[in-house]
Protein backbone atom coordinates (compact mmCIF):
# COMPACT_ATOMS: atom_id res chain seq x y z
CA UNK A 1 0.00 0.00 0.00
CA UNK A 2 1.32 3.27 -1.14
CA UNK A 3 1.70 5.03 2.55
CA UNK A 4 2.12 8.48 1.02
CA UNK A 5 -1.83 9.01 1.23
CA UNK A 6 -2.87 7.76 4.59
CA UNK A 7 0.02 9.58 6.44
CA UNK A 8 -0.87 13.00 4.36
CA UNK A 9 -4.44 12.38 5.70
CA UNK A 10 -3.96 12.01 8.85
CA UNK A 11 -1.57 15.35 8.45
CA UNK A 12 -4.25 17.22 7.22
CA UNK A 13 -6.98 16.04 9.98
CA UNK A 14 -4.51 16.45 12.61
CA UNK A 15 -3.95 20.52 11.09
CA UNK A 16 -7.74 21.05 10.86
CA UNK A 17 -8.20 19.83 14.74
CA UNK A 18 -5.89 22.97 15.27
CA UNK A 19 -7.94 25.32 13.74
CA UNK A 20 -10.89 24.26 15.84
CA UNK A 21 -11.93 23.63 19.40
CA UNK A 22 -9.41 20.93 21.40
CA UNK A 23 -8.84 19.49 24.96
CA UNK A 24 -5.41 20.60 25.12
CA UNK A 25 -4.77 23.83 26.00
CA UNK A 26 -2.94 26.49 23.38
CA UNK A 27 0.96 26.40 23.24
CA UNK A 28 2.22 29.49 24.73
CA UNK A 29 5.52 28.99 22.40
CA UNK A 30 6.88 27.52 19.37
CA UNK A 31 7.41 24.64 21.04
CA UNK A 32 7.39 22.45 24.59
CA UNK A 33 9.42 19.39 23.70
CA UNK A 34 8.61 16.91 26.30
CA UNK A 35 11.34 15.11 28.62
CA UNK A 36 11.28 11.85 30.27
CA UNK A 37 8.90 12.91 33.88
CA UNK A 38 8.99 9.50 35.22
CA UNK A 39 11.12 10.36 38.06
CA UNK A 40 9.98 14.05 38.28
CA UNK A 41 8.64 15.58 41.96
CA UNK A 42 6.74 18.32 39.87
CA UNK A 43 3.74 17.52 37.94
CA UNK A 44 2.36 19.36 35.54
CA UNK A 45 -1.28 19.08 33.11
CA UNK A 46 1.34 17.69 30.23
CA UNK A 47 4.64 16.87 30.24
CA UNK A 48 7.52 18.81 31.42
CA UNK A 49 8.92 21.04 28.73
CA UNK A 50 12.64 20.13 27.22
CA UNK A 51 15.09 22.96 27.38
CA UNK A 52 14.89 24.86 23.81
CA UNK A 53 18.40 25.00 22.80
CA UNK A 54 18.38 21.23 23.52
CA UNK A 55 15.98 20.45 20.70
CA UNK A 56 16.55 18.40 18.24
CA UNK A 57 14.53 17.01 14.66
CA UNK A 58 14.33 13.79 15.90
CA UNK A 59 11.99 14.78 18.77
CA UNK A 60 9.36 15.78 16.41
CA UNK A 61 9.46 12.15 14.46
CA UNK A 62 8.64 8.84 14.23
CA UNK A 63 9.13 6.52 11.85
CA UNK A 64 7.75 2.92 10.74
CA UNK A 65 3.90 3.62 10.62
CA UNK A 66 4.02 1.61 7.21
CA UNK A 67 4.17 -1.37 9.10
CA UNK A 68 1.38 -3.31 10.25
CA UNK A 69 0.49 -3.97 13.60
CA UNK A 70 0.09 -7.54 15.14
CA UNK A 71 -3.79 -8.80 15.26
CA UNK A 72 -2.88 -12.69 16.25
CA UNK A 73 -5.00 -11.53 19.46
CA UNK A 74 -8.35 -12.07 21.02
CA UNK A 75 -10.22 -8.71 19.55
CA UNK A 76 -7.98 -9.41 16.13
CA UNK A 77 -7.16 -5.60 15.81
CA UNK A 78 -3.93 -3.55 16.58
CA UNK A 79 -3.68 0.02 17.31
CA UNK A 80 -0.30 2.08 17.05
CA UNK A 81 -0.28 5.38 18.40
CA UNK A 82 1.40 8.47 17.90
CA UNK A 83 1.03 10.52 20.30
CA UNK A 84 3.09 12.30 22.50
CA UNK A 85 4.86 9.52 24.48
CA UNK A 86 5.86 8.38 20.81
CA UNK A 87 6.95 12.36 19.61
CA UNK A 88 8.10 14.19 22.51
CA UNK A 89 7.52 17.49 20.23
CA UNK A 90 3.91 17.23 19.92
CA UNK A 91 3.83 17.95 23.72
CA UNK A 92 1.47 21.34 23.96
CA UNK A 93 0.39 20.86 20.48
CA UNK A 94 -3.37 19.74 20.55
CA UNK A 95 -2.77 16.63 18.02
CA UNK A 96 -2.11 12.61 17.79
CA UNK A 97 -2.98 9.87 15.51
CA UNK A 98 -2.84 6.19 15.23
CA UNK A 99 -3.00 3.55 12.71
CA UNK A 100 -5.20 0.47 13.57
CA UNK A 101 -4.84 -2.91 11.57
CA UNK A 102 -7.36 -5.50 11.86
CA UNK A 103 -7.81 -8.91 10.70
CA UNK A 104 -10.97 -10.82 9.15
CA UNK A 105 -13.46 -10.42 11.50
CA UNK A 106 -11.52 -8.46 13.75
CA UNK A 107 -12.76 -5.65 16.20
CA UNK A 108 -11.34 -2.70 17.93
CA UNK A 109 -14.13 -2.83 20.78
CA UNK A 110 -16.68 -0.24 22.49
CA UNK A 111 -14.06 2.51 23.97
CA UNK A 112 -14.15 5.72 23.93
CA UNK A 113 -11.45 8.97 23.97
CA UNK A 114 -11.91 11.16 27.25
CA UNK A 115 -9.95 13.77 25.79
CA UNK A 116 -10.48 13.87 21.59
CA UNK A 117 -12.61 13.55 19.01
CA UNK A 118 -11.61 11.08 16.35
CA UNK A 119 -11.53 11.45 12.77
CA UNK A 120 -10.82 8.11 10.95
CA UNK A 121 -10.20 7.64 7.29
CA UNK A 122 -10.05 3.85 6.10
CA UNK A 123 -7.50 2.21 3.45
CA UNK A 124 -8.02 -0.87 3.07
CA UNK A 125 -10.99 -3.13 3.26
CA UNK A 126 -14.74 -2.65 4.97
CA UNK A 127 -15.63 -1.37 8.22
CA UNK A 128 -18.73 -1.55 9.92
CA UNK A 129 -18.28 1.61 12.34
CA UNK A 130 -20.43 3.35 14.92
CA UNK A 131 -21.32 5.67 17.91
CA UNK A 132 -23.53 5.66 20.53
CA UNK A 133 -24.62 9.31 22.11
CA UNK A 134 -24.74 10.45 25.76
CA UNK A 135 -27.71 9.71 27.64
CA UNK A 136 -30.57 11.90 26.20
CA UNK A 137 -32.15 14.34 28.77
CA UNK A 138 -35.61 12.79 28.02
CA UNK A 139 -36.02 9.45 30.27
CA UNK A 140 -38.21 7.87 27.83
CA UNK A 141 -35.75 8.10 25.12
CA UNK A 142 -32.70 5.29 24.39
CA UNK A 143 -28.76 6.42 23.61
CA UNK A 144 -28.42 6.82 19.97
CA UNK A 145 -26.77 4.54 17.23
CA UNK A 146 -25.04 6.07 14.79
CA UNK A 147 -23.36 3.91 12.47
CA UNK A 148 -22.03 3.95 9.04
CA UNK A 149 -20.36 0.82 6.54
CA UNK A 150 -16.92 2.32 5.69
CA UNK A 151 -15.06 1.50 2.11
CA UNK A 152 -11.51 2.47 1.18
CA UNK A 153 -11.48 6.24 1.26
CA UNK A 154 -14.44 6.50 3.26
CA UNK A 155 -14.19 9.09 6.50
CA UNK A 156 -16.06 8.95 9.51
CA UNK A 157 -15.63 11.13 13.32
CA UNK A 158 -16.46 10.07 16.57
CA UNK A 159 -17.35 13.03 19.01
CA UNK A 160 -15.22 13.18 21.99
CA UNK A 161 -16.09 11.22 24.95
CA UNK A 162 -18.44 8.60 23.15
CA UNK A 163 -18.46 5.03 22.99
CA UNK A 164 -17.65 4.05 19.52
CA UNK A 165 -16.27 1.00 17.70
CA UNK A 166 -14.99 -0.43 14.25
CA UNK A 167 -15.75 -3.98 13.24
CA UNK A 168 -14.15 -5.71 10.39
CA UNK A 169 -16.71 -7.06 8.19
CA UNK A 170 -14.99 -8.45 5.28
CA UNK A 171 -13.07 -11.42 4.93
CA UNK A 172 -9.45 -9.61 4.03
CA UNK A 173 -7.25 -7.06 6.71
CA UNK A 174 -8.32 -3.69 7.33
CA UNK A 175 -6.12 -0.80 7.90
CA UNK A 176 -7.31 2.34 8.65
CA UNK A 177 -5.80 5.44 9.98
CA UNK A 178 -6.97 8.60 12.40
CA UNK A 179 -6.43 11.62 14.01
CA UNK A 180 -7.38 12.84 17.53
CA UNK A 181 -7.92 16.29 19.24
CA UNK A 182 -5.05 16.03 21.87
CA UNK A 183 -1.61 14.94 22.30
CA UNK A 184 -2.45 12.35 24.46
CA UNK A 185 -6.69 11.64 23.66
CA UNK A 186 -6.41 8.63 26.74
CA UNK A 187 -8.88 5.10 25.86
CA UNK A 188 -11.08 3.54 28.11
CA UNK A 189 -12.08 0.18 26.69
CA UNK A 190 -15.41 -0.56 28.35
CA UNK A 191 -15.46 -4.05 28.86
CA UNK A 192 -11.68 -3.92 29.90
CA UNK A 193 -12.11 -1.21 32.29
CA UNK A 194 -16.05 -2.18 33.97
CA UNK A 195 -15.03 -6.57 34.10
CA UNK A 196 -11.09 -6.20 34.49
CA UNK A 197 -10.33 -3.34 36.56
CA UNK A 198 -7.81 -3.72 39.29
CA UNK A 199 -9.36 -4.07 42.35
CA UNK A 200 -11.88 -5.69 40.84
CA UNK A 201 -15.45 -4.02 40.94
CA UNK A 202 -17.59 -5.27 43.32
CA UNK A 203 -20.12 -7.68 41.46
CA UNK A 204 -23.10 -6.46 43.63
CA UNK A 205 -22.38 -3.00 41.80
CA UNK A 206 -22.44 -4.76 38.21
CA UNK A 207 -25.10 -7.41 38.91
CA UNK A 208 -27.44 -4.53 39.82
CA UNK A 209 -26.13 -2.32 36.65
CA UNK A 210 -26.17 -5.11 34.10
CA UNK A 211 -29.57 -6.83 35.69
CA UNK A 212 -27.77 -10.23 35.17
CA UNK A 213 -27.33 -13.21 38.05
CA UNK A 214 -24.18 -12.46 40.05
CA UNK A 215 -22.55 -16.11 38.94
CA UNK A 216 -21.98 -13.97 35.21
CA UNK A 217 -21.07 -10.86 36.49
CA UNK A 218 -17.84 -13.32 37.93
CA UNK A 219 -17.56 -15.24 35.10
CA UNK A 220 -16.85 -11.50 33.40
CA UNK A 221 -14.87 -10.52 35.77
CA UNK A 222 -12.47 -13.75 35.89
CA UNK A 223 -11.45 -14.17 32.40
CA UNK A 224 -8.54 -11.90 30.65
CA UNK A 225 -9.33 -9.22 28.82
CA UNK A 226 -7.12 -8.08 26.01
CA UNK A 227 -5.86 -4.69 25.12
CA UNK A 228 -5.30 -3.83 21.93
CA UNK A 229 -3.70 -0.56 22.56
Amino acid sequence: MNMALPLLVVILMSGLATFSYASDPGPLQDFCVAVNDSKASVFVNGKICKNPNMVVAEDFFLSGLNKAGDTSNPVGSKVTPVNVNQIPGLNTLGVSAVRIDYAPYGLNPPHTHPRATEILVLMEGTLYVGFVTSNPAVATQKNKLFTKTLNPGDVFVFPEGLIHFQFNIGKTNAVAFAGLSSQNPGVITIANAVFGSDPSINPDVLTTAFQVEKNVVEKLQAQFWYDNN
